[in-house]
């Protein structure tokens, strides 16, 4: 009896440690990251979360945002474009440096836009103007107003257009198929992730709009997040080569810092390899491979925040958080 009432005791003894042990561990990460989140919140913040791995190590949602309420992306959502080109790749659907006139054929006798190629058209590189930012065209208007003012590969120029028209490329590719643009972005993306849109604006053709118009949680986006952190692995199972996935972080001479669809880091003051998923009002999803590090940031923040100050607290947070050593154990 005795020796069972010790060895007892040894089991509480250990568990009671080893929940004290998780409870320092949970209150130092939020210790760690209280800078980042006020200093976002000073800035209208509206949510922060910290990823390390698949492990969260911080989440506050902030001047009375809540967790479960969704939120614009804007531009943030041009980077599911990315991965779905790079999946339609995989999928035999089509080639990234292919004529985009192969498939729009009303473009083939321009001289200039014969010559555009998928992924001169995701890099925003085509030389087609961009649009207005938020004025938004249907697939078909913006296959048929776009304008190409340069030859393509000289000039970088942002805007929604060149997403529409690679939504109608990408319509066309599914139409043998018998698959809509939407159809293939849940089966191929959303639904093997588990993302879960609040909302996507769509067009009166009922085609999701690709350069923006998606509204998500942050726990939704940052599924996202993860996935392309993991380089397109999602619970073990590939669901894009690793290989394809390298092609949306790709610069081009036109413009080094954006990839395909994905904004690409050109400052030695931060992780040489962090690279992001961008929209107005400084919607921030931010993936560093080499740290494992996934930032969710939603805000409608005015132009004096500064995104390397953000990323400075949060880096010193993570080394905080490193730092703390568990208790040794007993001898």
């Amino acid at each position: 009896m005795k020796l069972l009432a010790y060895c007892l005791t040894v089991v509480l003894t250990t568990i009671g440690t080893t929940e004290a042990q998780t409870d320092a561990g949970h209150k130092s990460s939020r210790d760690a990251f209280q800078p980042a989140a006020h200093y976002l919140r000073t800035c209208n913040g509206h949510a922060l979360l910290v990823y390390r791995g698949s492990q969260l190590l911080f989440e506050d949602y902030l001047n009375d945002h809540m967790f479960d309420q969704p939120h614009r992306l804007a531009s943030g959502t041009k980077s599911f474009v990315g991965v779905l080109a790079v999946m339609a790749v995989e999928d035999g659907l089509l080639k990234l440096d292919e004529k985009v006139a192969d498939t729009l054929t009303e473009w083939k006798d321009d001289v200039r836009k014969s010559q555009i190629t998928i992924r001169q058209l995701l890099t925003l590189t085509s030389g087609i103007a961009g649009g207005e930012v938020g004025d938004v065209p249907s697939y078909k208007e913006a296959v048929r107003l776009a304008e190409a003012k340069f030859p393509p590969g000289e000039k970088f120029q942002y805007g929604p257009v060149p997403f529409q028209c690679f939504g109608e490329l990408l319509r066309r590719k599914l139409e043998p198929r018998k698959e809509t643009v939407p159809d293939y972005l849940k089966r191929r993306l959303l639904d093997p992730i588990g993302l879960k849109p609040s909302f996507w604006r769509k067009d009166a053709d009922g085609n999701p709009h690709l350069p923006s118009g998606a509204m998500l949680t942050a726990r939704e986006w940052a599924k996202f997040g993860l996935f392309v952190l993991n380089r397109g692995s999602w619970n073990g199972m590939q669901l894009v080569s690793e290989k394809l996935m390298v092609e949306c972080f790709q610069g081009t001479k036109a413009h080094p810092t954006y990839g395909l669809t994905f904004w690409l880091n050109a400052s030695d003051e931060r992780p040489r390899d962090l690279v992001m998923a961008a929209g107005a009002g400084k919607q921030k999803l931010y993936i560093v491979p080499s740290q494992r590090l996934l930032v969710v940031q939603f805000a409608e923040a005015p132009r004096r925040f500064q995104e390397r100050e953000l990323m400075r607290l949060i880096l010193d947070g993570l080394g905080r958080t490193e730092a703390v050593a568990l208790p040794s154990s007993s001898k």
